[in-house]
């Protein structure tokens, strides 16, 4: 039975919704306009000027030249390494420390907090970890991307606030049953707040996927550049001299920039489609780590 709404809530409904329409609009479209742009042809693209609704003409050759180019396919190769194992460490850890952290009777909790914390306000700075990186070894090697980030102090504090959640009666039920804190974790503790692992993995997921910087500065071998370094290089160097060389019959310049446009799509669009398999636990995951401090 539907509850009848006063004028002023049926007028807070209607601006409420044209309000999330106008957002919507105004964040989907950047996204839309490339992807017409990625189809368009290239002399027709760079004389028109308004709202791109349709591809102004039509050419899919430009995504046969992006996976055509080597440097691309070698960055997706990486870029899905990366994100698989730095992802995986990261969850792991972050479930390991915040189960940690929740205990009750774990000593010096509040320090390691307090230790934990101001990890979030200050850091070494960039060429004192640079420093440290080459002394220890791990530059130009794949753990150098890996391992600087490998754990979020935000993500740690939610982690543990989603373990603080979940009944005392249960843990103590299974250490009666002769359960140890591993097989607590990992066989009650871990399917209890899997909403809040689902939050990890696409918040680990998406930072490993847009991640370029540390490639940047600790890798020199091409072969091992993620895709969104590439795509850095293609979108501020305009490296798209190779992939012009057989696309002959136009200009070179506006098809620099139809190609801009296609390796943008090419890098966005897979992490996309994950997106919606963890959105149902997205809003349950992050609420967990907002009711307790």
């Amino acid at each position: 039975m539907r509850i009848r709404q006063t004028p002023g809530e049926c007028i807070f409904t209607v601006f409420n919704t044209l309000l999330m329409v106008f957002l919507m609009v105004i964040m989907l479209y950047p996204f839309y306009y490339v992807l017409m742009a990625s189809f368009s042809m290239p002399s027709d693209m760079a004389a028109y000027r308004g709202i791109l609704l349709w591809p102004q003409g039509f050419q899919a050759e430009s995504y046969k030249l992006v996976f055509q180019n080597s440097d691309i396919l070698t960055g997706y190769a990486n870029t899905i390494f990366y994100v698989i194992v730095g992802t995986v460490l990261s969850v792991l850890f972050t479930v390991m420390i915040g189960y940690v952290l929740s205990r009750k009777n774990l000593m010096l909790k509040k320090p390691l907090m307090i230790l934990i914390v101001v990890t979030m306000f200050f850091g070494g700075g960039m060429i004192p970890t640079y420093l440290m990186m080459s002394q220890i070894g791990l530059m130009g090697t794949r753990a150098a991307v890996i391992l600087p980030g490998l754990i979020g102090t935000t993500n740690v504090i939610i982690m543990r606030t989603a373990f603080q959640g979940v009944p005392d009666s249960l843990e103590e039920s299974a250490r009666i049953d002769g359960a140890n804190d591993i097989t607590i974790l990992w066989k009650i503790m871990v399917p209890l707040i899997m909403p809040t692992v689902s939050v990890m993995i696409l918040f680990y997921g998406v930072g490993r996927w847009n991640s370029w910087f540390d490639a940047m500065l600790y890798l020199r071998d091409r072969s091992k550049f993620p895709l969104q370094l590439i795509l850095r290089e293609i979108l501020v160097y305009s490296g798209t001299d190779d992939m012009l060389i057989s696309w002959g019959e136009f200009n070179g310049q506006d098809m620099s920039e139809i190609i801009k446009y296609t390796t943008i799509i090419v890098s966005t669009v897979p992490i996309i489609c994950v997106y919606p398999f963890l959105q149902k636990h997205f809003v349950k995951g992050v609420m967990i780590g907002a009711i307790k401090g």
